[in-house]
Order: C-alpha cells, then structure tokens, then sequence
C-alpha cells in the first residue's frame, strides 16, 4: 500500500501530459450534426466521487501511466541528444475508445497493450469516463455555472471519428464514443483534398492553432479515422518573478551554451531527492502540475527511458517540504510528425495487421475488412514565468479492404483545336450553360 503524497496532485495522466506533452475539453469537445443523424445523444460523464471506489477504474488509470512510460521510453530510443515531447494520454485515448470496435481475437491483446489486462471493456470505458471528470474539472464548472462565476479550463480534450461519406459508423461504437470519450463524428469523403484540409482544419481548431496539420494526404483504401487533440495552458500558483530571470550556462550533451534561468527560492516547497535524481513539482493553479526531474548523472533520456509509473509514484509519496532555490530555463520543445505504428506494434497493439483486419464489423457496418494503416502524433510545451502551454494531437488512420483503387491515370494532351463549356448551377436547370467555344488556336 503506497502511503499518501504530502502534495495532492490531479490524476496522473494529466501531470503526464504536463510533464511530457506532447490535446475532454474544459471542456470535452463533443457531438456534431452526424449523431443527430444517427438519433444518438450523449450520458452524463461518470463522476468518480459520486459513484465512489472502483478497483476497476484504479486499475486502469494506474495503466494509463505505466503505458505512458512505456510508450515515452520506445519513442525516446531515437532522441539521442535531441529534445523531446509527446503526450502518452493522447495515444492512449483513441486506442481505448478502439477496444471497443475490435474483434473478440484481438481485444484481449488490446487490454493488455494498454495495460488494462483483467478489466473488461466496460470498466475500460468507465474508467475513460471518470478520467475525463476529473482532467476537465466538471466539479469547478458545475460550480461557476451555479455561482454565475467564470471559470478556468486549463485543459481541453477533444475526440473525433472521421467515416468516409459512403460508409456508416458502427451505432454501437457511435453510442460508446460519445458516451464515454465525448467524441464527435465527421462525415469526408476521403478521396478528396477537402478530408485533408477538414482534418486539419478540426486539429488547429482543437490546440489553439499550435499545432496547424497532421496529415498531408490519405490512402486510397481509407475508410475512417480516429483523432485526439489536447490543448493545456495554464499559470502557475507561484510564478517565477521576470525580474529575477538572468542568462547563464547549460551544459548541453553537445556542449555548453547559454539558456535563461527563471529563480524561485523559498521554504515549504514540495522536495524530493535520491541517488539518482532530484525532483519538484510546480504546481498550477487549478490543481496538478509540472514535474521537474534532474538526473545526476545529466543523461535524461537515459532517465526518461528507465522510468516507470512504480518510480513516479515514489518520487510523489517520499517527497518532503523543504527550502528550494531552483534554477529552470525558460524552454520551448516542439516535435514533428511522429509516426506510431512501428512503436505501437512493438507494445503489442494489434490492430496493425491487415490479415487479420480486427476493426472488422466493429467501427463501421459495411462488412468489409478493416484495420490501422497509419498512425501519427505531434506534441509541443512552452515554459516560462507565468505558467506552462502545451498541445497535441494523435491520429490513426483506418484503412479498408474491397475499396476502390485508384487506376492508371489518362492522358488528355490539348494539343489541337478543343471546345470549352462554361456552366453554372441553377435548381431547376443542374448544370446550367453560361458560355461555350472553340480553340482552334490558343
């Protein structure tokens, strides 16, 4: 039994995000025009101290953490001496709310992927539910809302399941996925530019135009997709004074340069130390916050790829009041595009395997075979004196088989005399001529 931390943190997955990020908003973004079409309207969020204990749901969120570690240590093997962001809870999300359109073969592996083995699907998706409660403090704004008070949404969270226009989602995992991940549905037809620039336009509009694109084309098989954008900002309960800011040395693993240093010194601040590293949260003003963690021996990755959610937790319940002086540069870490599915394989989540197509039947109702062909995720952070900015966005592609493909292209070479046709739309008449021609000499 882990006895309890000096330092109420929000649940963990959300000072992970902080810690890591690398975007339910204050909000869970939730239902659009395509679930008024399926006659679908959304639950309530399950609000954890109302239902009360659930082991089934500690479980899960204790999973959502070590395959955050886990997941952080096989992207971080390529790092080397590189910076470093991604945001663990945005994969971890659309893959739980996945569980529930994979077949009976691979659902077990899911759960396990996901470290969620021995749970079954509806305590996974209660436990979502909760989480998303607590991360978007619906207690606060219940609260402002009663009291006619503004309220604070440091953290926004927004799912959304993009189905090819010829194609229906599965009504079952519609139900699910607004329910539970309050995602929404967006009808594309994915063999237009226009599903490009919609997902892209839903991803910018979703992180506060930090992260403006995820995607730059589609497989010609793509049937559907499933996205997860987190935006976070918020200020810290004690900022760091400007004033005090001074430039100085960091010992950079490619030698030393200059960085500027933001100082906080005082008493009863939450401290922890070990032989190994020191450690301090700062905290935010809605609760939770950023863990600063030092490695002695200065190899970060090495630290980062080493940890799991056994260490994390230990470093919150020794941790003591103490008087700090910290020194912290201002930084700024943005990845590019990353892509998943080689690390997700290697984690064991099945739903990569074309032969074995487990999201058939499941995520829509053609019978046609269907699995996950991509999957990408981009992540940044912004530190500074007054508080912590972060986003990301996570996006799995699903692709199906039996879908048109695309043929040898045709040649048409205007190299002699052509006609040209200039219409408009009307109602009554379609196509309507406006104008036509001949070319016999451009």
């Amino acid at each position: 039994m882990r006895k309890p931390s000096i330092l109420y943190l929000i649940p963990a997955c959300l000072l992970i995000l902080a810690l890591l990020t690398g975007c339910a908003g204050n909000t869970v973004q939730n239902s659009s025009s395509a679930f008024r079409e399926l006659d679908l309207s959304a639950g309530e969020l399950i609000e954890p101290m109302r239902e009360g204990q659930n082991a089934a749901a500690r479980l899960a969120a204790r999973g959502v953490n070590d395959f955050a570690f886990r997941l952080s240590a096989a992207l971080a093997t390529d790092v080397g001496t590189e910076n470093f962001v991604c945001s663990p809870f945005s994969v971890w999300l659309p893959l739980a709310a996945l569980v529930n359109a994979t077949n009976d073969q691979s659902r077990t592996d899911m759960m396990a992927a996901l470290n969620a083995a021995g749970i079954s699907e509806s305590e996974l998706n209660n436990a979502a539910s909760r989480m998303l409660y607590n991360l978007t403090l619906q207690d606060a704004r219940q609260f402002a809302a009663e009291h006619n008070m503004q309220d604070h949404d440091p953290l926004k969270i927004a799912n959304a399941v993009f189905v090819d226009s010829n194609l229906t989602l599965s009504r079952d995992f519609a139900q699910v996925f607004l329910d539970y991940y309050r995602g929404s549905v967006i009808n594309v037809d994915f063999s237009r530019i226009e599903a490009v620039d919609a997902v892209n336009e839903w991803v910018s509009n979703n992180t506060e135009g930090l992260i403006p694109e995820i995607v730059a084309e589609f497989d010609p098989r793509t049937v559907a997709a499933i996205a997860n954008a987190i935006y976070f900002s918020d200020r810290w309960e004690w900022e760091f004074d400007p004033d005090k800011t001074r430039e100085d040395v960091f010992h950079s693993p490619l030698g030393d340069t200059t960085a500027d240093y933001m100082l906080r010194e005082g008493d009863n601040q939450v401290y922890y130390e070990d032989e190994r590293v020191q450690a301090i949260p700062l905290q935010f003003i809605t609760g939770g916050g950023l863990y600063i963690i030092l490695p002695k021996d200065g190899d970060a990755t090495g630290l980062l790829s080493s940890m799991t959610s056994e260490y994390f937790y230990e470093i919150q319940d020794d941790s003591i009041a103490a008087t700090v002086r910290l020194m912290l540069p201002r930084f700024s870490v943005e990845s590019g595009v990353m892509k998943l599915v080689d690390v997700l394989e290697e984690l064991g989540v099945p739903l990569f395997d074309e032969a074995a197509a487990p999201l058939t039947g499941g995520l829509i109702e053609e019978q046609i075979p269907v699995w996950i062909s991509e999957a990408v995720h981009r992540a940044l952070i912004r530190v500074d004196e007054k508080g912590t900015t972060a986003a990301a966005v996570t996006f799995y592609a699903a692709a199906g088989a039996g879908m048109p493909q695309p043929t040898e292209p045709f040649e048409m070479i205007c190299d002699r005399p052509f006609v040209f046709v200039l219409y408009s739309r009307t109602y009554d008449g379609g196509s309507q001529v406006l104008f036509t021609g001949v070319v016999n000499r451009p």
